[in-house]
């Protein structure tokens, strides 16, 4: 199942930036699942340095994203992307599993 994420070059590059400018090669992008948002469930993205012990490390393209096992099971078969446009940057994820998305892209729902 954690072979079935992919991350596109724009992503693990904004990630190998971010962490550059912190000067903490520890950090690792950390990404997981809430209740909530306009379609029932949200997506989150922070830069952590602590892995929980059930936590998945997903290592691709010189980089590591950090996953819950809760949150893992929503994203199988996702795809992480960074995109910049007029509404501004963002990570977003293109999620097989959501059958209802919001228009911005970071809540859906299954």
């Amino acid at each position: 199942m954690i072979n079935n994420i992919q991350i596109t070059y724009n992503a693990a590059k904004k990630i190998k930036d971010f962490i550059s400018t912190k000067k903490n090669k520890n950090l690792k992008l950390r990404i997981y699942i809430i209740g909530g948002g306009c379609s029932g469930f949200q997506y989150q993205f922070i830069f952590d340095e602590n892995i929980n012990q059930d936590d998945i490390i997903i290592k691709k393209l010189d980089i590591s994203i950090i996953i819950d096992p809760i949150s893992l099971q929503y994203l199988h078969g996702g795809k992480i992307d960074y995109i910049e446009n007029l509404e501004g940057s963002k990570f977003i994820v293109y999620n097989p599993n959501a059958k209802n998305t919001c228009g911005c892209g970071l809540s859906f729902d299954i």
